[in-house]
């Protein structure tokens, strides 16, 4: 049986983003991506200063932008990082974001790498690539797929 999200993916790394609003990112991750909210620090001048939520088994922090050397991705004009994350039902999960308010940036759709994968930027800048995992291809059929997608030519 394959696993809807392989082992070696569990609780790998727990991403820290910034957002401009906390208190609405949560309750837009929560509408659009399932997320749970599991803990949530105040800061004294007022916003969140640390918040935890999940989606699914992966955890995310998140506060509002104040102080240190944080800031959002509107701040860079974009972002660099994509947050992956893998779910049950990527369509259905895709189509709950789109009309919460997120912006489809691939569709869902099958990836030579066994996994079905859509690619959303949220409301603050972040992009997430949402999987749900489908088999497991060997390592000769990886290069092959590779080698067959756009994304094995320059």
């Amino acid at each position: 049986m394959t696993e809807i999200i392989p082992q070696r993916y569990h609780r790998s790394v727990v991403p820290h983003i910034m957002v401009s609003d906390a208190d609405a990112a949560i309750a837009f991750y929560t509408t659009a991506f399932g997320a749970v909210e599991e803990f949530r620090l105040a800061h004294p001048q007022g916003g969140i200063m640390h918040a935890e939520i999940r989606i699914g088994e992966s955890a995310l922090m998140l506060g509002d932008v104040s102080e240190g050397p944080f800031t959002a991705p509107a701040a860079l004009g974009g972002t660099s990082v994509a947050l992956h994350v893998f779910v049950s039902d990527v369509d259905e999960l895709a189509k709950r974001a789109v009309t919460a308010g997120a912006e489809l940036v691939q569709a869902p759709a099958d990836q030579f790498h066994g996994d079905r994968t859509a690619i959303l930027r949220d409301p603050y800048g972040h992009l997430w690539v949402f999987l749900t995992h489908l088999e497991n291809p060997s390592e000769e059929e990886l290069l092959r797929g590779l080698a067959a997608s756009d994304h094995g030519r320059p």
